[in-house]
């Protein structure tokens, strides 16, 4: 619940910021910060009993609830000096997304099957968090040129004068994509597509990796539909995901002794995805050339889990 909290939020907020301007007791905000006070009440309840996590992921679910709670006052302050913070893709930011991925660690490692491959759908949420700067800034841009900007004009008026420049197309752009276009296929192809390796692999169940990209994106459908219905910036989903979560599943099916194979296979499948629906439908900035170093860090990451967490023979199991 704590989670399922702190992701729906996280969701809203980042529409919201599209909209308008930052406030610190923002709906979006109200709702993290309910997960969050839930994720604490809880974690006080794991230190002071010993129950529900070992000791290991405890350690892991409290650091990353430090890292967390640091994150917040150093994000505030960031905004207090720097006035609106225009990417995702900044080190206050990073640190909220470190102190979740720590937490999710730890109550990933003290669960099991279903219940562990939910924490992982949680975990590749937390991952491309970011990049939905990318996905939102494909309509942002759109509904720019199309003389019906999303953005509210005292946000775009405030992001302009922090740029120093007048409200045109080159703000407009930096606004909505302000990183290079090969960081998204990148931060997908590579990252996401580890995770659900992680994820096929230590929950023992076929077709995990399929299942959680699917429900990722049914959840990003169900809640863009909402925040449109409800007046709010859309975004870009990232359907392209389900072909690489295929991908894995396939290979851990048929190449389960050949790792770096069906890393370079799901990379493949990634970027045809991804290019695929940028011609059916939409999708951010995507610059291909960094799909070498995409397959070579996937397939690093692949072989080190198969050479020192093999998967046992036979019908796979949930792994305690």
């Amino acid at each position: 619940m704590a989670f399922a909290l702190k992701m729906v939020g996280s969701s809203w907020d980042v529409s919201w910021h599209f909209k308008w301007l930052r406030d610190d007791f923002a709906p979006p905000h109200l709702l993290n910060s309910a997960g969050t006070l839930l994720a604490l009440a809880l974690v006080g309840v794991h230190f002071y009993t010993g129950y529900g996590l070992d000791r290991i992921s405890q350690r892991f679910v409290e650091i990353g609830t430090a890292v967390f709670m640091i994150a917040i006052p150093i994000d505030v302050l960031n905004h207090r000096v720097n006035g609106l913070d225009i990417t995702a893709w900044s080190p206050s930011h990073a640190l909220l997304y470190i102190g979740t991925a720590l937490m999710l660690i730890g109550v990933i490692r003290a669960s099991s099957g279903v219940m562990r491959a939910v924490f992982f759908a949680f975990f590749l949420e937390n991952w491309q968090f970011p990049a939905l700067h990318q996905e939102y800034g494909v309509y942002a841009l759109k509904s720019w040129f199309a003389g019906d900007p999303e953005a509210e004009p005292s946000l775009l008026a405030f992001a302009a004068d922090q740029m120093g420049r007048p409200v045109d197309d080159t703000m407009v752009q930096q606004f909505a994509q302000p990183v290079s276009s090969w960081v998204y296929p990148l931060w997908t192809a590579a990252g996401v597509m580890l995770v659900l390796v992680l994820a096929r692999r230590f929950t023992g169940l076929r077709w995990t990796a399929t299942g959680i990209a699917a429900a990722y994106v049914a959840y990003r459908a169900v809640t863009g539909l909402l925040l449109d219905a409800a007046g709010f910036p859309q975004s870009v989903w990232p359907v392209f995901l389900i072909a690489g979560a295929v991908a894995i599943d396939l290979t851990f099916r048929y190449l389960p002794q050949l790792p770096v194979v069906g890393a370079f296979l799901t990379v493949g499948a990634a970027y045809c995805g991804l290019t695929v629906q940028g011609w059916v439908w939409d999708a951010p900035p995507n610059e291909l050339v960094a799909w070498p170093v995409a397959a070579v860090l996937l397939a690093a990451g692949w072989w080190a889990l198969a050479r020192f967490f093999p998967e046992p023979a036979g019908e796979p199991q949930p792994v305690s």
